[in-house]
Protein backbone atom coordinates (compact mmCIF):
# COMPACT_ATOMS: atom_id res chain seq x y z
CA UNK A 1 0.00 0.00 0.00
CA UNK A 2 1.34 3.51 -0.07
CA UNK A 3 2.92 5.19 2.69
CA UNK A 4 0.25 5.99 5.90
CA UNK A 5 0.77 6.76 9.67
CA UNK A 6 1.22 3.66 11.67
CA UNK A 7 -0.43 5.60 14.95
CA UNK A 8 -3.61 4.72 13.81
CA UNK A 9 -2.89 0.52 13.67
CA UNK A 10 -2.90 0.31 17.99
CA UNK A 11 -5.95 2.80 18.05
CA UNK A 12 -8.91 3.47 15.81
CA UNK A 13 -7.88 0.80 13.19
CA UNK A 14 -9.27 -1.79 15.75
CA UNK A 15 -12.31 0.14 17.37
CA UNK A 16 -15.29 -1.89 17.07
CA UNK A 17 -17.45 0.97 16.00
CA UNK A 18 -16.14 4.18 13.68
CA UNK A 19 -12.92 2.17 13.26
CA UNK A 20 -10.68 4.13 11.13
CA UNK A 21 -9.51 2.69 7.79
CA UNK A 22 -7.47 3.79 4.52
CA UNK A 23 -7.38 6.00 2.70
CA UNK A 24 -8.14 7.90 6.18
CA UNK A 25 -4.76 7.56 7.71
CA UNK A 26 -2.49 7.93 4.11
CA UNK A 27 0.30 10.69 5.28
CA UNK A 28 0.46 13.10 6.35
CA UNK A 29 -3.00 13.39 7.67
CA UNK A 30 -2.18 13.03 10.95
CA UNK A 31 0.15 16.30 11.11
CA UNK A 32 -2.67 18.31 9.24
CA UNK A 33 -0.64 17.73 6.03
CA UNK A 34 -2.23 16.60 3.07
CA UNK A 35 -3.29 13.19 2.67
CA UNK A 36 -1.13 11.40 0.06
CA UNK A 37 -3.26 9.23 -1.88
CA UNK A 38 -1.89 7.07 -4.46
CA UNK A 39 -2.47 9.51 -7.15
CA UNK A 40 -1.34 12.00 -5.66
CA UNK A 41 2.42 10.55 -6.06
CA UNK A 42 1.13 10.68 -10.05
CA UNK A 43 -0.07 14.08 -10.01
CA UNK A 44 3.52 15.35 -8.34
CA UNK A 45 5.47 12.81 -11.22
CA UNK A 46 6.98 10.70 -8.46
CA UNK A 47 6.59 6.82 -9.26
CA UNK A 48 5.55 4.94 -6.28
CA UNK A 49 6.41 1.10 -6.96
CA UNK A 50 4.64 -1.38 -4.60
CA UNK A 51 5.16 -4.48 -3.87
CA UNK A 52 8.48 -4.56 -4.61
CA UNK A 53 11.60 -5.73 -1.73
CA UNK A 54 15.12 -4.24 -1.98
CA UNK A 55 17.24 -7.33 -0.99
CA UNK A 56 20.82 -6.09 -1.99
CA UNK A 57 22.15 -2.48 -2.13
CA UNK A 58 25.81 -1.52 -3.48
CA UNK A 59 26.16 1.81 -2.29
CA UNK A 60 29.77 2.39 -4.04
CA UNK A 61 27.66 1.24 -7.32
CA UNK A 62 25.12 3.22 -6.62
CA UNK A 63 22.94 0.27 -7.49
CA UNK A 64 19.07 -1.22 -5.75
CA UNK A 65 18.64 -5.02 -6.64
CA UNK A 66 14.69 -6.20 -5.87
CA UNK A 67 13.92 -9.60 -4.94
CA UNK A 68 12.39 -9.97 -8.41
CA UNK A 69 16.18 -9.16 -9.45
CA UNK A 70 15.40 -5.89 -10.99
CA UNK A 71 17.96 -3.17 -10.72
CA UNK A 72 17.77 0.03 -9.74
CA UNK A 73 20.43 3.01 -10.33
CA UNK A 74 20.10 5.91 -8.36
CA UNK A 75 22.00 9.82 -7.99
CA UNK A 76 20.74 10.36 -4.21
CA UNK A 77 19.18 7.70 -1.86
CA UNK A 78 17.26 8.14 0.60
CA UNK A 79 16.88 5.57 3.33
CA UNK A 80 13.90 5.13 5.34
CA UNK A 81 13.20 1.37 6.05
CA UNK A 82 12.26 2.25 9.66
CA UNK A 83 12.33 -0.33 12.02
CA UNK A 84 11.02 -4.06 12.49
CA UNK A 85 9.31 -5.56 16.13
CA UNK A 86 11.47 -8.00 17.93
CA UNK A 87 9.51 -11.39 18.22
CA UNK A 88 9.99 -13.36 20.79
CA UNK A 89 10.50 -16.52 17.93
CA UNK A 90 14.14 -14.46 17.76
CA UNK A 91 14.61 -15.78 21.17
CA UNK A 92 13.40 -18.92 21.02
CA UNK A 93 10.68 -18.45 23.28
CA UNK A 94 9.32 -22.06 23.59
CA UNK A 95 5.51 -21.87 21.51
CA UNK A 96 6.23 -18.54 20.24
CA UNK A 97 5.31 -19.81 16.66
CA UNK A 98 1.28 -20.78 17.70
CA UNK A 99 -0.98 -19.14 16.10
CA UNK A 100 -2.95 -16.39 17.46
CA UNK A 101 0.29 -14.87 18.54
CA UNK A 102 0.68 -11.40 17.25
CA UNK A 103 3.00 -8.13 16.64
CA UNK A 104 1.58 -4.82 15.41
CA UNK A 105 3.90 -3.15 12.78
CA UNK A 106 2.35 -3.20 9.68
CA UNK A 107 -1.45 -2.81 8.12
CA UNK A 108 -1.42 -6.47 7.66
CA UNK A 109 -0.72 -7.22 11.11
CA UNK A 110 -3.26 -5.23 12.05
CA UNK A 111 -6.10 -7.10 10.02
CA UNK A 112 -4.81 -10.50 11.10
CA UNK A 113 -5.39 -9.49 14.36
CA UNK A 114 -8.77 -8.06 13.63
CA UNK A 115 -10.07 -11.22 12.56
CA UNK A 116 -9.14 -13.29 15.48
CA UNK A 117 -11.07 -10.38 17.58
CA UNK A 118 -14.12 -11.21 15.34
CA UNK A 119 -13.74 -15.03 15.90
CA UNK A 120 -12.38 -15.13 19.80
CA UNK A 121 -15.56 -12.76 20.49
CA UNK A 122 -15.46 -11.55 23.80
CA UNK A 123 -12.25 -14.12 24.95
CA UNK A 124 -9.07 -13.61 26.84
CA UNK A 125 -6.42 -11.62 25.56
CA UNK A 126 -2.99 -11.59 27.18
CA UNK A 127 -0.61 -8.53 26.26
CA UNK A 128 3.38 -8.94 26.41
CA UNK A 129 4.86 -5.63 26.95
CA UNK A 130 4.14 -2.72 29.01
CA UNK A 131 5.18 -0.06 26.59
CA UNK A 132 3.16 1.94 23.70
CA UNK A 133 1.83 -0.76 22.23
CA UNK A 134 1.03 -2.72 25.53
CA UNK A 135 -0.82 0.51 26.89
CA UNK A 136 -2.99 0.82 23.74
CA UNK A 137 -4.05 -2.49 22.69
CA UNK A 138 -4.81 -3.47 26.30
CA UNK A 139 -6.97 -0.51 25.99
CA UNK A 140 -7.94 -1.55 22.24
CA UNK A 141 -8.60 -4.95 23.43
CA UNK A 142 -10.50 -4.02 26.36
CA UNK A 143 -12.88 -1.96 24.31
CA UNK A 144 -13.07 -4.74 22.25
CA UNK A 145 -14.78 -6.49 25.24
CA UNK A 146 -11.97 -9.00 26.02
CA UNK A 147 -10.80 -10.31 29.24
CA UNK A 148 -7.31 -8.46 29.62
CA UNK A 149 -4.37 -9.07 31.11
CA UNK A 150 -0.68 -6.98 30.79
CA UNK A 151 2.14 -8.58 31.46
CA UNK A 152 5.95 -6.90 31.81
CA UNK A 153 9.39 -7.50 33.64
CA UNK A 154 9.71 -4.18 35.17
CA UNK A 155 8.59 -2.38 38.26
CA UNK A 156 6.10 -0.08 36.38
CA UNK A 157 4.77 0.63 33.26
CA UNK A 158 6.29 2.62 30.46
CA UNK A 159 9.44 2.81 32.28
CA UNK A 160 11.46 4.61 29.41
CA UNK A 161 9.54 7.85 29.68
CA UNK A 162 7.12 7.46 32.44
CA UNK A 163 8.03 7.93 36.66
CA UNK A 164 6.52 5.92 39.17
CA UNK A 165 4.20 8.47 39.84
CA UNK A 166 2.90 8.86 36.50
CA UNK A 167 3.00 5.17 35.82
CA UNK A 168 0.55 4.76 39.19
CA UNK A 169 -1.79 7.25 37.51
CA UNK A 170 -2.16 4.88 34.41
CA UNK A 171 -2.33 1.50 36.21
CA UNK A 172 -4.76 2.35 38.24
CA UNK A 173 -6.85 3.74 35.38
CA UNK A 174 -6.36 0.15 33.51
CA UNK A 175 -7.19 -1.34 36.91
CA UNK A 176 -10.77 0.12 37.07
CA UNK A 177 -10.88 -0.24 33.80
CA UNK A 178 -10.90 -3.96 34.23
CA UNK A 179 -7.37 -4.37 33.10
CA UNK A 180 -5.43 -7.03 34.76
CA UNK A 181 -1.95 -5.96 35.35
CA UNK A 182 1.04 -8.48 36.28
CA UNK A 183 4.00 -6.77 36.59
CA UNK A 184 7.70 -7.92 37.17
CA UNK A 185 7.65 -11.19 35.18
CA UNK A 186 8.51 -12.24 31.62
CA UNK A 187 6.87 -14.79 29.17
CA UNK A 188 8.79 -17.52 29.10
CA UNK A 189 6.42 -20.13 26.89
CA UNK A 190 3.27 -20.77 25.27
CA UNK A 191 1.15 -23.59 24.62
CA UNK A 192 -1.47 -24.61 22.24
CA UNK A 193 -4.43 -26.52 21.61
CA UNK A 194 -4.43 -29.20 18.36
CA UNK A 195 -5.07 -26.65 16.06
CA UNK A 196 -1.78 -25.02 16.54
CA UNK A 197 -3.47 -21.89 18.57
CA UNK A 198 -2.21 -20.68 21.37
CA UNK A 199 -3.59 -21.58 25.01
CA UNK A 200 -1.63 -20.26 27.48
CA UNK A 201 1.00 -17.95 28.70
CA UNK A 202 3.61 -19.67 30.90
CA UNK A 203 5.20 -16.62 33.18
CA UNK A 204 8.64 -17.54 34.86
CA UNK A 205 7.12 -16.66 38.44
CA UNK A 206 5.90 -20.27 37.70
CA UNK A 207 2.05 -18.92 36.68
CA UNK A 208 -0.27 -20.29 33.33
CA UNK A 209 -2.64 -17.44 31.91
CA UNK A 210 -5.04 -18.46 29.73
CA UNK A 211 -5.19 -17.10 26.26
CA UNK A 212 -7.50 -16.95 23.01
CA UNK A 213 -5.31 -14.17 21.84
CA UNK A 214 -1.63 -12.84 22.81
CA UNK A 215 -0.49 -9.50 21.55
CA UNK A 216 3.21 -9.13 22.05
CA UNK A 217 4.75 -5.43 22.15
CA UNK A 218 8.34 -5.69 23.64
CA UNK A 219 10.31 -3.10 21.20
CA UNK A 220 11.79 -2.72 17.83
CA UNK A 221 14.71 -2.67 16.17
CA UNK A 222 16.33 -0.81 13.13
CA UNK A 223 16.39 -2.41 9.47
CA UNK A 224 19.74 -1.55 8.98
CA UNK A 225 20.92 -5.34 7.47
CA UNK A 226 20.72 -3.93 4.01
CA UNK A 227 23.62 -1.02 4.73
CA UNK A 228 25.71 -2.95 6.95
CA UNK A 229 29.28 -2.35 6.36
CA UNK A 230 28.56 0.56 4.02
CA UNK A 231 27.89 2.93 6.16
CA UNK A 232 29.12 4.38 9.30
CA UNK A 233 26.68 3.36 12.45
CA UNK A 234 25.85 4.47 15.97
CA UNK A 235 23.86 3.62 18.82
CA UNK A 236 21.91 1.29 16.96
CA UNK A 237 21.27 3.29 13.84
CA UNK A 238 22.68 4.95 10.47
CA UNK A 239 25.06 8.00 12.12
CA UNK A 240 24.04 11.37 9.88
CA UNK A 241 24.69 14.89 10.16
CA UNK A 242 22.18 17.67 11.04
CA UNK A 243 21.31 17.47 7.17
CA UNK A 244 20.61 13.65 7.75
CA UNK A 245 23.49 12.59 5.17
CA UNK A 246 25.32 9.69 5.73
CA UNK A 247 29.28 8.64 5.61
CA UNK A 248 28.63 8.33 1.99
CA UNK A 249 27.94 10.65 -0.20
CA UNK A 250 24.72 11.30 -2.02
CA UNK A 251 23.36 9.05 0.57
CA UNK A 252 20.48 10.20 3.15
CA UNK A 253 19.15 8.54 6.14
CA UNK A 254 15.89 9.63 7.67
CA UNK A 255 13.32 8.44 10.91
CA UNK A 256 13.56 5.41 13.27
CA UNK A 257 17.13 4.15 11.85
CA UNK A 258 18.69 7.80 12.05
CA UNK A 259 21.46 8.44 14.62
CA UNK A 260 21.55 12.51 14.46
CA UNK A 261 22.64 15.09 16.08
CA UNK A 262 20.23 16.51 18.83
CA UNK A 263 21.49 20.20 19.11
CA UNK A 264 19.59 21.08 22.45
CA UNK A 265 21.18 18.40 24.08
CA UNK A 266 24.81 18.59 22.15
CA UNK A 267 24.74 14.84 21.57
CA UNK A 268 23.73 12.03 19.26
CA UNK A 269 20.28 10.38 19.31
CA UNK A 270 18.17 7.77 17.39
CA UNK A 271 14.13 8.98 17.97
CA UNK A 272 11.76 6.49 17.06
CA UNK A 273 8.62 8.34 16.63
CA UNK A 274 6.32 9.37 13.89
CA UNK A 275 6.47 13.40 14.31
CA UNK A 276 10.71 12.76 14.20
CA UNK A 277 9.69 10.56 11.11
CA UNK A 278 8.05 13.28 9.27
CA UNK A 279 10.62 16.05 10.61
CA UNK A 280 13.62 14.34 9.77
CA UNK A 281 12.51 13.71 5.97
CA UNK A 282 11.61 17.25 5.43
CA UNK A 283 15.04 18.64 6.70
CA UNK A 284 16.75 16.11 4.46
CA UNK A 285 14.85 17.14 1.24
CA UNK A 286 15.30 20.60 2.22
CA UNK A 287 19.21 19.80 2.49
CA UNK A 288 19.14 18.31 -0.90
CA UNK A 289 16.89 21.11 -2.67
CA UNK A 290 19.48 23.32 -1.18
CA UNK A 291 22.77 21.84 -2.36
CA UNK A 292 21.39 21.47 -6.01
CA UNK A 293 20.78 24.97 -6.11
CA UNK A 294 23.77 25.86 -4.01
CA UNK A 295 22.07 27.23 -1.06
CA UNK A 296 22.40 26.31 2.96
CA UNK A 297 19.22 25.11 5.52
CA UNK A 298 19.63 25.53 9.23
CA UNK A 299 20.78 22.50 11.12
CA UNK A 300 18.41 20.40 12.28
CA UNK A 301 16.85 21.70 15.96
CA UNK A 302 14.42 18.86 17.13
CA UNK A 303 12.29 19.15 20.70
CA UNK A 304 11.78 14.86 21.58
CA UNK A 305 7.82 14.75 21.32
CA UNK A 306 5.69 11.45 21.89
CA UNK A 307 2.19 11.07 22.16
CA UNK A 308 -0.32 8.26 23.35
CA UNK A 309 -3.93 8.36 23.58
CA UNK A 310 -6.14 5.22 25.24
CA UNK A 311 -9.38 4.84 26.32
CA UNK A 312 -10.55 8.47 27.24
CA UNK A 313 -6.58 9.50 28.17
CA UNK A 314 -3.98 11.35 26.11
CA UNK A 315 -0.83 12.41 27.15
CA UNK A 316 2.11 14.78 25.12
CA UNK A 317 5.78 14.83 26.88
CA UNK A 318 7.85 17.27 25.16
CA UNK A 319 11.90 17.58 25.95
CA UNK A 320 14.34 15.24 28.04
CA UNK A 321 13.05 13.06 30.95
CA UNK A 322 16.28 13.29 32.79
CA UNK A 323 16.92 15.26 36.44
CA UNK A 324 14.71 15.43 39.32
CA UNK A 325 11.09 15.43 38.76
CA UNK A 326 7.99 17.39 40.11
CA UNK A 327 4.38 15.77 39.83
CA UNK A 328 1.23 18.73 39.72
CA UNK A 329 -2.05 19.02 39.01
CA UNK A 330 -5.30 15.95 40.02
CA UNK A 331 -3.74 12.41 39.33
CA UNK A 332 -6.01 10.48 41.08
CA UNK A 333 -7.43 7.79 38.39
CA UNK A 334 -11.08 7.94 39.64
CA UNK A 335 -11.34 11.94 39.05
CA UNK A 336 -14.47 12.10 36.41
CA UNK A 337 -11.57 14.15 34.18
CA UNK A 338 -8.12 13.65 35.56
CA UNK A 339 -5.54 16.62 34.66
CA UNK A 340 -2.07 16.89 35.86
CA UNK A 341 1.55 16.64 34.23
CA UNK A 342 5.26 16.56 35.45
CA UNK A 343 8.58 18.80 34.87
CA UNK A 344 11.88 17.23 34.67
CA UNK A 345 14.49 20.00 36.44
CA UNK A 346 18.31 19.13 35.74
CA UNK A 347 20.86 21.79 36.84
CA UNK A 348 18.37 24.10 37.98
CA UNK A 349 16.45 23.84 34.10
CA UNK A 350 13.23 23.00 33.26
CA UNK A 351 14.55 20.05 30.30
CA UNK A 352 11.32 18.11 30.00
CA UNK A 353 7.59 18.38 30.18
CA UNK A 354 4.36 15.71 30.88
CA UNK A 355 0.70 16.52 30.18
CA UNK A 356 -2.21 14.29 30.56
CA UNK A 357 -5.59 15.66 29.19
CA UNK A 358 -4.08 18.91 28.07
CA UNK A 359 -5.59 21.29 25.63
CA UNK A 360 -4.05 21.92 22.52
CA UNK A 361 -2.72 25.63 23.87
CA UNK A 362 -1.51 23.92 27.28
CA UNK A 363 0.53 21.47 24.98
CA UNK A 364 1.96 23.91 23.17
CA UNK A 365 2.78 25.78 26.06
CA UNK A 366 4.81 22.62 28.02
CA UNK A 367 6.34 22.45 24.75
CA UNK A 368 8.08 26.18 24.57
CA UNK A 369 9.06 25.48 28.24
CA UNK A 370 10.49 22.40 27.34
CA UNK A 371 12.12 24.04 24.51
CA UNK A 372 13.39 27.96 26.35
CA UNK A 373 14.66 25.47 29.32
CA UNK A 374 13.55 28.38 32.30
CA UNK A 375 15.13 28.43 35.66
CA UNK A 376 13.58 27.09 38.25
CA UNK A 377 14.47 28.98 41.62
CA UNK A 378 12.52 25.88 43.92
CA UNK A 379 11.21 22.25 43.06
CA UNK A 380 8.54 23.13 45.37
CA UNK A 381 7.46 26.35 43.67
CA UNK A 382 6.87 24.63 40.53
CA UNK A 383 4.90 21.94 41.98
CA UNK A 384 2.67 24.81 43.19
CA UNK A 385 2.26 26.83 40.02
CA UNK A 386 1.93 23.56 38.25
CA UNK A 387 0.29 24.27 34.73
CA UNK A 388 0.48 28.13 35.24
CA UNK A 389 4.34 28.24 35.18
Amino acid sequence: VAPYERPALSKAYLFPEGAARLPGFHVCVGSGGERLLPEWYKEKGIQLILSTEIVKADLPAKTLVSAAGETFKYQILIIATGSTVIRLTDFGVEGADSKNIFYLREIDDADKLLEAIKAKKNGKAVIVGGGYIGLELAAVMKINNFDVTMVYPEPWCMPRLFTPDIAAFYEEYYANKGVKIIKGTVAVGFTSDSNGEVKEVKLKDGRALEADIVVVGVGGRPLTTLFKGQVEEEKGGIKTDAFFKTSVPNVYAVGDLATFPLKLYNELRRVEHVDHARKSAEQAVKAIKASEEGKSVDEYDYLPYFYSRSFDLSWQFYGDNVGDTVLFGDSNPKSQKAKFGSYWIKDGKVVGAFLEGGTAEENQAIAKVAKLQPSVQSLEAVKHEGLSF
